[in-house]
C-alpha cells in the first residue's frame, strides 16, 4: 500500500520506511492472491506498475458464482452482460508487491517514537537518525505504530476464523470463472488462475482450519473438491496450505495531526468479499489525489486538507464493512429461518439486473 503512494506521489520528497518484499518464490504461483477491482487496476496502470507484472501470470475474472448454503440459491456477475471486459483481475501477492518495489528503495527502520508539532511531525527509531515531515502517512499494517503513536483507537476483533489458501490443478476448465459457496459461516472461494489452475480461500473455524491445513495435498484436494461440488473436477494439489488469522478492524479516525492512514492500518475486513487490497489501494488514490490537487506551497499535513481525504474515505469504507460484517453474521446464524431468507434473497438479486449492475459496478471501482 504504501509503495503504491510513493508512485503515486513522484515528484514529492518522501521518505520511505518498509522493507522489501520477500524474494519471489522457486515455481509455481503463490497462493496468496488478490481479486483486483478495474478501477484499482487502471490506478495500477497510470503508475507503470500493472505493465511490468508479467501477463502470464495473471487470469482474468469474467463472471461469479455465488452460492448460499442450499446450493440451489445462487447469485452470478458476469461481466459480458454487463458489458464490460472483465469484473476483476487475479493477480498474486508477491509478483505485486515485486513490481511495486521496482525502482524504490525503502529504509527497513524501527520506529520508536512519534512527535507532532505545528510545523511538522518528527519520527524516532533505534536503528537510524530522526526524520522531520510535514506529514506522515500510516500503511504500516494491522498492527500499525503510526495509528498508535498518533493516539487514533481502533475497534479490533478477532472473527474466530482463519483463511486457509492453497493452488489447486482443475480437470475441468474454470472458463475465468470465480466460485465462491457460504457454507453456515465458513466461506469458500475458487479464484481462477492461468494454466487451469485455481486459487483456494477457505475461511473456517479455528478448530476446523487447523484439521484443514494439516491435511496431506491429496486428501485437501479431495476435501475442497467435495466442498465444491466437484463443479471443476477432480483437483490436485498445486501448492502446500497456509494459513492467516481473520479479524476485523476499523480505526475511528483515518487522520489526526500530520497523520494519515491507508489500507490495513485503517480498516481490515473479512475477504468473502474480495475488498480488503481493494479498498487500500482506493485509499492510496483519494490521499495521492488530495495531496497533489492541494493548492501550491499549501501545507500537505495541514488537517482542513487532510479532511477531504478522511470525507472522501469515510462512507465507501464504512459501507463496504457494513456489508460484508452482516453477510458474515447473518450467514453464520444459527437459524433455519435466517438461512432461508438469505438464501431466497440471492435468488431474488439473482433475478434483478439492475440491482446487480449496481453492485457489480461498486465492485469493480
Amino acid at each position: 500500500m504504501g509503495a503504491s503512494l510513493v508512485r503515486a506521489l513522484k515528484g514529492h520528497a518522501i521518505a520511505f520506511i518498509a522493507p522489501p518484499p520477500q524474494a519471489a518464490p522457486q515455481s509455481g504461483f503463490d497462493p496468496r492472491v488478490y481479486a483486483l477491482s478495474p478501477g484499482n487496476v487502471e490506478f495500477l496502470r497510470t503508475l507503470g506498475v500493472w505493465q511490468s507484472l508479467p501477463a502470464e501470470r495473471l487470469a482474468r475474472v469474467e463472471a461469479m458464482r455465488i452460492f448460499g448454503d442450499d446450493t440451489r440459491a445462487v447469485l452470478e456477475f458476469d461481466a459480458y452482460e454487463a458489458g464490460v471486459g472483465e469484473l476483476a483481475w487475479i493477480v498474486e501477492d508477491n509478483a505485486l508487491q515485486r513490481a511495486l518495489w521496482s525502482g524504490l528503495t525503502g529504509m527497513a527502520l524501527r520506529c520508536e517514537r512519534l512527535e507532532v508539532g505545528a510545523e511538522h511531525a518528527l519520527l524516532s527509531f533505534s536503528d537510524g537518525a530522526p526524520l522531520a515531515a510535514k506529514l506522515v502517512v500510516g500503511a504500516d499494517g494491522a498492527h500499525s505504530f503510526v495509528r498508535s503513536a498518533a493516539g487514533i483507537a481502533a475497534r479490533e476483533r478477532s472473527l474466530g476464523q482463519i483463511a486457509v489458501v492453497a493452488n489447486f490443478h482443475c480437470a475441468k476448465p474454470h472458463r475465468n470463472v470465480a466460485y465462491q459457496w457460504f457454507q453456515g459461516g465458513p466461506v469458500l472461494a475458487l479464484l481462477p488462475l492461468p494454466a487451469e489452475q485455481v486459487s483456494m480461500v477457505w475461511s473456517l473455524p479455528e478448530s476446523e482450519a487447523q484439521r484443514i491445513g494439516a491435511m496431506s495435498g491429496e486428501a485437501l484436494a479431495a476435501e475442497v473438491e467435495r466442498a465444491s461440488h466437484g463443479v471443476l473436477g477432480a483437483l490436485a494439489a498445486a501448492s502446500p496450505a497456509r494459513s492467516f488469522p481473520l479479524q476485523r478492524l476499523a480505526a475511528r479516525r483515518l487522520i489526526a495531526p500530520r497523520v494519515a492512514l491507508v489500507g490495513d492500518a485503517a480498516h481490515v475486513v473479512h475477504p468473502l468479499a474480495g475488498q480488503g487490497l481493494n479498498l487500500g489501494l482506493q485509499d492510496a488514490r483519494a490521499l495521492s489525489a488530495v495531496i497533489a490537487g492541494r493548492e501550491p506551497g499549501r501545507d500537505p499535513g495541514e488537517e482542513r486538507l487532510l479532511r477531504r481525504y478522511e470525507r472522501r474515505r469515510a462512507e465507501p469504507i464504512l459501507a463496504m464493512d457494513g456489508a460484508i460484517s452482516g453477510l458474515f453474521a447473518l450467514y453464520g446464524a444459527d437459524s433455519a429461518i435466517v438461512g432461508r431468507a438469505l438464501n431466497a434473497g440471492l435468488n431474488l438479486t439473482n433475478r434483478m439486473a439492475v440491482l446487480k449492475n449496481i453492485l457489480m459496478r461498486q465492485a469493480m471501482s
